[in-house]
């Protein structure tokens, strides 16, 4: 039963961030005079309906998260998680009239066979919910490393190669987030609010900000069809290798289903790809303004 409810809260959070994303990137492309990256991007588009609402979706899809991950591994939640490209796909195509062409549902049936695969090959456990000190410690420096090469890269780069390098530290970021998500609700499911007395909930804070920050940035650096497919395979990715390694989850128990499972990821990554080559995601990032829709009118 509690893996049924981590599966169906996973899918929530994966509607409700495929929505949010392509909201938020057709609101930040908007601000051409703002710097790729800083808090100034954000304070200039807080003004803007659009993208609060969009980030309002996206909280709801963070607690959706929480949720699913207090009652299933990282392992299992992420790789569902990452399917939000199947949400956002329809809800472009109906609001301008368009089909879905044969490519997009390959490509989706792709994406759900290659997660099916990679979970019904063996089907992550349940491991540690609370990582000593040390762990966390060697975790999230591993990662601040990791993201400053990349994100200091982004910089040195135009096109792209910037968006597709700020999405893979946003994706770096976002698995970090994701650990530190689990680790909060274990915490909080053992202590209760006693773990508040704890590092965790505040460095998830420091890390919800700054992976907020690169997705933005990539999100005014290029198209979704670049970013979206990069967050949707570096975030899964690296957050089933932190929860194999700091949170003790099992994964294939032979080389057999290691290589199931490896082969249906591949599959799904693939699968992502095509997704977000779509044309209608193309067009839809580039023209749909749910603030527009709503009557509002955006400021600058």
């Amino acid at each position: 039963m509690t893996i049924a409810l981590s599966v169906i809260f996973a899918l929530s959070a994966a509607a409700l961030y495929g929505i949010s994303s392509v909201h938020q990137q057709a609101a930040a492309q908007r601000e051409a005079d703002l710097p790729i990256l800083g808090l100034r991007v954000l304070r200039r588009l807080a003004r803007r309906p659009a993208w609060l609402l969009a980030v309002a979706l996206s909280g709801l899809s963070f607690i959706a998260q929480a949720v699913a991950l207090a009652f299933g591994p990282l392992a299992l939640v992420q790789p569902i998680a990452a399917t939000d490209l199947l949400f956002a796909l329809p809800l472009l195509a109906r609001r301008h009239r368009r089909r879905l062409g044969a490519r997009d549902w390959l490509a989706a049936a792709m994406v759900v066979g290659g997660v099916a695969g990679f979970l019904s090959a063996s089907p992550p456990s349940a491991g540690s919910s609370a990582p000593s000190v040390t762990t966390w410690v060697v975790l999230l420096a591993s990662v601040a490393v990791l993201v400053s090469a990349v994100a200091g890269a982004a910089i040195a780069w135009r096109g792209v190669r910037r968006t597709a390098l700020l999405a893979a530290s946003g994706g770096l970021m976002f698995a970090a987030v994701d650990a530190l998500t689990k680790g909060v609700v274990g915490a909080f499911d053992v202590r209760g609010l006693q773990a508040l007395a704890s590092f965790e909930p505040y460095v998830l804070l420091v890390a919800g900000i700054a992976a907020t920050l690169l997705a933005q940035g990539a999100y005014r650096a290029g198209s979704l069809v670049t970013s979206l497919p990069v967050i949707d395979t570096v975030e899964p990715v690296a957050a089933v290798f932190i929860g194999a390694t700091a949170f003790s989850e099992h994964l294939g128990g032979s080389p057999a289903l290691w290589l199931a499972q490896l082969g249906a990821g591949a599959l799904a990554v693939v699968g992502i790809v095509l997704l977000a080559r779509s044309a209608l995601l193309e067009h839809g990032s580039e023209e749909i303004d749910p603030a527009h829709e709503a009557g509002w009118s955006p400021r600058v």
